[in-house]
């Protein structure tokens, strides 16, 4: 069963909560694969932190609005945060895994802010 099968099949969750859940956790999927790509290079030290910030903070947020807690919403403005700090480190180096993962956490603070 896909992510969003799995998503789909939790009743409280409002479309935008889905889309939510599932952006959240590319980007804890992304961010996890550009930090350990950048991991040993001293020049990209602050976008693997910031990555696995990310991470945890996505992770996090996902999991709450899965299971409706009422501390979702107060999350939700910080993994927003922690993604638009992240795309804007990942954006300033040319590796094509930090553009990638730019583009995903535009996508994931963009949904954020609207459960914020």
């Amino acid at each position: 069963m896909s992510l969003s099968e799995t998503v789909s099949e939790i009743d409280h969750l409002s479309e935008e909560q889905r889309e939510c859940i599932e952006n959240c956790t590319r980007a804890t999927e992304v961010c996890e694969w550009c930090a350990d790509e950048c991991l040993g290079s001293e020049e990209m030290e602050e976008c693997a932190r910031l990555c696995r910030d990310v991470a945890d903070i996505a992770s996090l947020h996902a999991r709450l609005m899965a299971r409706d807690s009422d501390y979702s919403g107060h999350l939700a403005e910080a993994c927003a945060e922690a993604c638009e700090d992240c795309a804007d480190e990942c954006e300033s180096h040319d590796a094509d895994h930090c553009q990638q993962c730019a583009e995903v956490l535009r996508d994931c603070a963009e949904t954020c802010r609207s459960m914020a």
